[in-house]
């Protein structure tokens, strides 16, 4: 029997010429929307590989020969990032090489924005120890507190200091779409890479993850190629350029633009941005409806659709002051979550954060999600937790 081709893969163009021609399409499509009118990139199984790949992509840019004499050919680099930061930072250096203990972590602020004077004074620093300073991971929608770090100023650093600025903005990215929120991002332009989970926020199909790129001089390629000659015969009919299974450490990969496209085919940049602005109204009016109950307390007003809560049973309302009151409403979120799931009604994150003890988690996006909902998720918590 003849061998069958998996149409459903792009490495190739012959093999899968649409879906290569609708992955440059779609990308082309994001990177206007992050302010670039030319650039790279490439669809991602996940955004902890799009973070990797952005740590990778700034090595060889810097440093070459690493491809061909691996990490005996580099000095002692540093990446920097916030504590706030996703944890695939420190698991990509791991994986990479780098080492966890080069991820410097930059101060925050009380919201968790990274601190730029604190970014300058960490490089500075590094410097002086004969390390070099490679990669600023920065983050637009924080995992927990859906913080965004002040781009600008941060690229005015990376500028300074010539380092690779990298957004991660797999939860964020997609406010880029909204008129009103947009503002939030302010800066990204000046990146070098951006990281978006289209999976995310615009409930895109898992898993639909791409790295965006400002460079124009074919680096994923020249990163990552090696030149199969099975594959990638440089003397084909068509542009070999088309042959993008070159610019990625897996070769062949699941067509994850297909599941944008053919949202954003159906219901539009408008429907996309209703979409996010839809979000951000839900948000608002949950964290208003929790203002008028007993027992909610926000851990800060959400910048994002990150709501972070405690819930204050009655027993402990008003015993603030009391040695063992941050020990008791530890076991709050955690009692109460054990309840719901065990009566099947709600799963809702809890967590601690520093020096706070366990808080709830919610993050509101899905375009299902109604009023109603969010009644019910408040009135939940308080009947599974009065009686603690």
């Amino acid at each position: 029997m003849p061998k069958m081709v998996n149409v459903s893969c792009s490495f190739t163009y012959e093999v899968a010429p649409v879906f290569v021609l609708m992955e440059l399409e779609v990308l082309r499509s994001l990177r206007q929307l992050v302010g670039w009118t030319e650039g790279d990139g490439i669809f991602c199984p996940g955004g902890s590989t799009s973070n990797m790949y952005a740590m990778n992509l700034a090595r060889y840019r810097l440093f070459p020969k690493v491809k061909s004499q691996g990490l005996w050919a580099l000095p002692r680099l540093a990446i920097f990032t916030s504590p706030e930061s996703h944890y695939s930072v420190k698991k990509g250096a791991a994986f990479l090489g780098f080492g966890t203990d080069n991820v410097i972590l930059v101060k925050v602020d009380e919201r968790g924005h990274m601190i730029p004077e604190d970014l300058d004074e960490q490089i500075e620093l590094l410097k002086s120890q004969g390390v070099v300073p490679l990669l600023v991971s920065c983050t637009a929608g924080t995992t927990v507190q859906g913080a965004f770090d002040p781009l600008d100023g941060i690229a005015d650093v990376c500028d300074k200091h010539k380092l690779w600025m990298h957004v991660d903005a797999a939860w964020g990215g997609s406010v880029l779409f909204s008129k009103q929120h947009r503002h939030l991002m302010k800066g990204v332009h000046r990146a070098d890479s951006v990281a978006w989970n289209p999976h995310k926020m615009l409930v895109a199909g898992l898993q639909c993850s791409a790295l965006l790129l400002k460079d124009t001089t074919n680096l994923l390629k020249r990163c990552h190629s090696s030149n199969a000659s099975y594959l990638f015969q440089q003397d084909k009919f068509y542009d070999v350029n088309l042959d993008v299974g070159d610019k990625s450490v897996q070769c062949s990969r699941k067509v994850d633009c297909l599941k944008l496209w053919l949202m954003w085919k159906a219901v539009g940049s408008c429907g996309l941005e209703e979409r996010v602005d839809k979000a951000f109204i839900l948000v608002r009016y949950l964290v208003n409806q929790m203002k008028k109950r007993d027992g909610f307390h926000l851990l800060s007003e959400p910048e994002f659709v990150n709501v972070c809560f405690w819930f204050v049973p009655p027993s402990l309302r008003g015993r603030e002051g009391n040695a063992d009151y941050q020990n008791k409403l530890a076991n709050v979120a955690p009692t109460i979550k054990e309840r719901m799931m065990k009566q099947g009604t709600l799963m809702v994150g809890y967590q601690p954060l520093g020096d706070m003890v366990n808080f709830f988690r919610v993050t509101v996006f899905s375009p299902l999600v109604s009023h109603k909902d969010m009644d019910f998720f408040l009135d939940e918590i308080q009947r599974l937790g009065s009686d603690l």
